[in-house]
């Protein structure tokens, strides 16, 4: 059970794969691949959902729905100047703030996950900073011509 004379060990037990590897390998297969020399995106050692980050990450879909229900709610409270900077009226901001202060207050019934403080959303608050981003960013109608147009002669009688 020697194998044949000159034989290496690995070339007595290697399998079907590690036959194709070796072959390839030889022929200058792997020479030219694209990343060659460039280091490996290794995930982080404690991230055991390393694998979920790294597809949602592919695909483009925010990690945010991973994160504890305490720190979503504040991620949510810190974003929202910005969620309803494109609303058209008041009332679509006070029922965005509405539906969030809803989330807040169902989360501080029955609290899970790490202990973070988080306070309710002030619709009023909220409003009044909508409205002054909305003043800030509207340019002014321009001023009225003082002098009265000439009327024509057709609409003079």
């Amino acid at each position: 059970m020697r194998g044949e004379p000159g034989e290496t060990y690995w070339e007595r037990y290697e399998s079907l794969v590690d036959e194709q590897i070796r072959r390839a390998t030889a022929e200058g297969a792997f020479d030219d691949l694209p990343g060659a020399g460039k280091p490996l995106a290794l995930p982080a050692r404690d991230d055991e959902h390393w694998w979920v980050r790294s597809k949602m990450r592919a695909e483009g879909v925010s990690t945010d729905a991973l994160l504890p229900p305490s720190l979503r709610l504040r991620k949510d409270i810190e974003r929202l100047d910005d969620d309803v900077r494109d609303l058209a009226d008041e009332a679509a901001v006070r029922a965005v703030v509405a539906d969030l202060d809803r989330r807040v207050v169902a989360f501080l019934r029955a609290p899970t996950g790490p202990r973070v403080p988080i306070r309710r959303p002030s619709a009023d608050a909220v409003v009044a900073r909508w409205r002054a981003a909305r003043t800030a960013t509207t340019p002014e109608p321009p001023a009225a011509d003082p002098t009265p147009a000439r009327r024509r002669w057709w609409r003079r009688r």
